[in-house]
């Protein structure tokens, strides 16, 4: 049976070119266990990378990317999971390097699938996708060390993106002061109708300091940025607070001191969303479910469709896409 998927190709010069095409079910790969009809997925920077043919994710053309999706369970080899059972997958590279959401249907392994929690859709879970659950791992990992709601203010960088605005709205419903770093200030009201109880021009933190220490302002920091602007938010955090960085928006370089950690006891947690074991999963899509308020995620969502991906794709590597795109593959 046949669907639609917008393949990525490559030709001989380097040239690299998106269509919607007409596939067989046989273009699937024959090493997975569980074949889901995709209802939607999402744009991540991720995407934008394989979209375009950036970065050197996509070894092997043509491709079909697509990091995320949730939809329905049509066959499945595992006993996991049957026929009509609602499912999320997002990391384990697809969308890289195995065939992704960006299509009607997908074939993938058991191991690399979440159970739709209950209270979402599969809309609602592509309006989450590996951003906010990117976004509900920090949080985990910052409560995990410490933060809670009476430590003070948390930042959040780059906080109108995907990431930034699933933080944004989960630490506020939890009672958490939140303040958001854009470089748009034109995002200032979407932030603040998300949670955000202060705007922080990103002018303020994009500039090295010449002090390895800054007066301490910051309880957490969710960062989403990285480059200089994490540095100036580890110059700036509490006794004993720490910093989930969860992307590099800003640059993959870090210049700083070790002098926050040693006078400050400040922590840097690295967080990664593409391995995370099976129950971290379940936990944290739990938490998503129950911690993430719908009405705010819904005013979080630009809708889609597979033909708006070769633009999307371009405009998130540029920073121009606000909130989560949701992908309606079969629109």
């Amino acid at each position: 049976m046949s669907f639609n998927a917008l393949i990525v190709d490559k030709a001989d010069d380097g040239t690299v070119s998106q269509a919607i095409q007409e596939i067989g079910e046989e273009r699937l790969s024959a090493e997975g266990d569980v074949s889901v009809a995709v209802e939607y997925s999402t744009v991540n920077y991720k995407d934008g990378l394989c979209l375009t043919g950036a970065g050197g994710l996509v070894r092997n053309y043509p491709h079909v990317p697509g990091i995320d999706f949730a939809g329905t369970v049509e066959t499945s080899a595992d006993a996991r999971y049957k026929p009509g059972d609602k499912v999320v997958l997002t990391g384990w590279r697809v969308g890289e390097v195995w065939w992704g959401g960006y299509a009607q249907k997908a074939r993938v392994k058991a191991d690399w699938l979440v159970p739709l929690p209950d209270g979402l859709s599969t809309k609602q879970a592509m309006a989450v996708g590996t951003a906010g659950f990117t976004a509900m791992l920090a949080v985990m990992a910052l409560e995990d060390h410490g933060l809670a709601p009476d430590r003070g203010e948390v930042l959040v960088t780059g906080a109108a993106g995907g990431v930034g605005s699933v933080a944004t709205a989960i630490l506020a419903n939890l009672g958490y002061q939140v303040a958001g770093v854009t470089g748009r200030p034109e995002t200032a009201d979407y932030l603040k109708d998300l949670g955000a109880q202060a705007i922080v021009a990103r002018e303020e933190l994009n500039e090295p300091s010449k002090r390895p220490l800054e007066a301490e302002r910051w309880a957490g920091c969710v960062d989403a940025v990285g480059g200089v602007v994490l540095a100036r938010a580890l110059a700036q955090l509490k006794y004993g607070a720490c910093v989930a960085a969860v992307g590099l928006a800003g640059g993959a370089k870090l210049e700083t001191t070790v002098i926050p950690f040693l006078l400050r006891a400040v922590n840097l947690l690295g967080i990664d969303s593409v391995m995370q074991p099976y129950e971290n999963r379940l936990t944290a899509w739990r938490r998503i479910a129950s911690d993430l308020p719908l009405e705010k995620l819904e005013a979080m969502i630009q809708p889609a469709t597979l033909s708006d991906l070769p633009t999307l794709g371009a405009a998130i590597l540029k920073g121009q896409v606000k909130g989560r795109v949701v992908v309606d593959v079969n629109s």
